[in-house]
């Protein structure tokens, strides 16, 4: 076999052909060099967009400057990381990104480190540098891709299509976690949460909590309504409930599509409530109909959803992008208990071959005691969720959130005798929905909920301790609680 020999500000160093490193700045590092940067990650894929891993490079007599985040090593390759003129290289790019960004700390840290103080060129405050950390998190590891670049020179900028509210960001706070300055933090079309803010929002809208698995809880029961759906039919009871009142005029649903799965629609009458009972395990977007409702002149509005949409909507909340334009809303958030969310067309492709049955005629589809069941003509067949693991949604590993925490009122099977449904109420608002609301009431397991609360947890933090171990120190230590985060997952419909 043969090896590479390289020498990196003197030092020879022997590299095999096959093996790790592969680039500059990974041999840099093995050598204990310091090469700056501000958009390489090792866990994506090298960018080379923000340019101050600069290195001048001599191969066969001939010398050149390169990233080193993406350059590939060749044998017989002299680098240079620290002379005279790659230092003045760095400088400069340093003093553009300071007058860019003249109020992000880690960028006048790295500028004071070059003995830059003040950049020569007129501030712009843009907050965002280009480094695309962001979006090649979001696309490469969350699967997600809700935002990518637009535009091309000057007026090249990251954001979602056409600067619309996301329909696909699923809050799970990676891209904030990346990237080097604030700029994430200040959007308004997308949802990054920091474990941090999901303490802020609970503070806020539902009070203290003392639970960090299971979150703010006034009250917790079993519950079973006349309501013929599915698990006690508690959200549907609800709903019915609110608008025959008058606490509400609309209600946020999902009802069957045959072609995806799942559709969300705004509901403001019983019929249309009835007709989206049940559990269907494919995410949809609440954004687009709660719009709508809101277009409608529906003010008193209940969004029922999994962990990732309750999250949205709380955030454009906490953002008060609602009471911007309609100052008169009152927003109800019922959450739904969620481990994962599926592909829904290769689900139905899989459930087919297993059983003969397409999930658009299923009688009843629901997840129990680790079985997928699918109930059809009066019969059930059921497998293993372990089997359907491949079928799972992107950005669901990265979901620390069962129990839909940010919501007023959450609503599961887990924990409750069969036919029931545990309730957990957490605000004001919470109680109030349930108000007038006739059911049976049992104990629930506590125990059953919170040791897959736990499990939950602990698989989101494995993936995001991914993205922690390539942060720099500095940065890393600032968003280390990030791998609690309690983000992503699919939005499942009403479980009633």
């Amino acid at each position: 076999m043969t090896n590479l020999m390289i020498k990196i500000d003197g030092i020879e160093m022997e590299i095999d052909e096959k093996g790790c490193p592969t680039t500059i700045q990974e041999a840099a590092k093995l050598a204990g060099i310091h090469i700056p940067t501000l958009c390489h990650h090792p866990s994506l894929e090298p960018y080379g967009s923000c340019r101050l891993c600069t290195v001048k490079i001599e191969r066969n007599g001939k010398k050149r400057f390169v990233t080193a985040c993406n350059y590939p090593l060749e044998d017989g390759l002299v680098v240079d990381t620290y002379s005279a003129d790659v230092i003045s290289i760095r400088k400069m790019i340093l003093e553009l990104l300071l007058a860019r960004c003249p109020e992000e700390k880690r960028i006048q840290e790295m500028a004071k480190e070059y003995g830059i103080i003040r950049p020569r060129f007129l501030p712009e405050d843009k907050g965002c540098i280009l480094c695309g950390l962001c979006h090649r998190v979001c696309e490469e590891l969350v699967e997600v891709s809700a935002i990518n670049v637009q535009n091309r020179g000057t007026v090249r900028d990251v954001d979602t299509p056409y600067g619309e509210l996301s329909e696909d960001c699923i809050g799970c706070g990676a891209c904030a976690l990346v990237c080097p300055t604030n700029s994430l933090r200040d959007r308004r079309n997308i949802y990054p949460i920091t474990p941090a803010e999901i303490i802020e929002l609970e503070e806020e809208f539902l009070g203290r909590s003392d639970d960090s698995d299971l979150g703010v809880c006034r009250d917790m029961f079993s519950g079973k309504s006349e309501i013929d759906g599915q698990d006690g039919g508690m959200a549907t009871s609800i709903l019915l409930r609110g608008i025959e009142s008058g606490i509400l005029d609309a209600a946020i649903v999902v009802k069957r599509d045959v072609i995806y799965g799942a559709d969300a629609v705004f509901a403001d009458d019983a019929d249309l409530i009835l007709q989206a009972r049940g559990t269907k395990y494919a995410r949809v977007s609440v954004i687009a109909p709660l719009l709508d409702a809101l277009k409608r002149g529906k003010r008193r509005i209940a969004v029922v959803g999994t962990p990732c949409q309750i999250r949205v909507v709380r955030k454009l909340q906490s953002y008060g992008y609602f009471a911007q334009y309609y100052p008169d809303i009152e927003i109800y958030l019922i959450g739904l208990f969620c481990f994962e969310s599926f592909d829904y067309v290769a689900l139905n492709r899989h459930i087919r071959e297993l059983f003969g049955i397409d999930l658009a005629g299923a009688d009843r589809v629901q997840i129990a005691k680790g079985k997928f069941i699918v109930t059809a003509e009066g019969i059930e067949h059921s497998c293993h969720v372990k089997e359907l693991r491949s079928l799972v949604r992107e950005g669901c590993g990265f979901c620390g959130d069962l129990t839909s925490r940010l919501a007023d009122i959450s609503i599961g099977s887990i924990g409750s005798p069969e036919g029931f449904s545990t309730v957990i109420v957490r605000s004001e608002r919470g109680e109030m929905l349930l108000e007038g609301v006739q059911f049976e009431r049992s104990e629930t397991k506590i125990d059953e909920i919170a040791k897959l609360a736990g499990i939950k947890k602990k698989n989101a933090e494995r993936n995001f301790a991914e993205i922690l171990a390539g942060l720099p120190e500095s940065h890393e230590a600032a968003g280390r609680e990030s791998t609690q985060n309690q983000a992503v997952c699919g939005n499942l419909g009403i479980s009633s």
